[in-house]
């Protein structure tokens, strides 16, 4: 790994995403792509660039994230994950900030699996008594 390069990974749901952190002006790009190109949304790109924001370091680095897998949310979710465990590796001081901001939790949400004999996870199918 070159000089002054972090890597991190960061997951939610069914994605995932390798984050490469390195100091320079504060560009982002996911998936080759500018990132606010790819998520097409606001409200994604600042769900992605919070860890940065709180710690103040958005302007410092450029950022280079791959993901797979899931949908744009969840994406930028794992992302934000991927974000805050480089930072600490960075500088650990930014542990307790990230770690109080909820930056370090990966989400245990994931889709609940079909069951035999039922139209969904838990959904059934309707009784008929005749």
């Amino acid at each position: 790994m070159p000089e002054g390069i972090i890597e991190a990974t960061g997951r939610r749901k069914t994605s995932t995403a390798h984050v490469r952190l390195h100091p320079g002006s504060g560009q982002v790009f996911m998936n080759e792509r500018a990132v606010a190109e790819y998520l097409r949304r606001e409200s994604l790109e600042m769900i992605l660039l919070q860890p940065l924001q709180l710690t103040q370091t958005r302007g410092s680095f450029d950022i280079h994230i791959s993901t797979r897998g899931g949908g744009l949310r969840g994406q930028a979710g794992a992302a934000c994950l991927g974000i805050a465990r480089a930072l600490i590796q960075y500088d650990p001081a930014m542990r307790e900030a990230l770690k109080k901001g909820g930056f370090l939790t990966r989400d245990p949400r994931e889709k609940e699996r079909k069951k035999y004999g039922l139209a969904g996870a838990r959904k059934r199918f309707q009784f008929s008594k005749r």
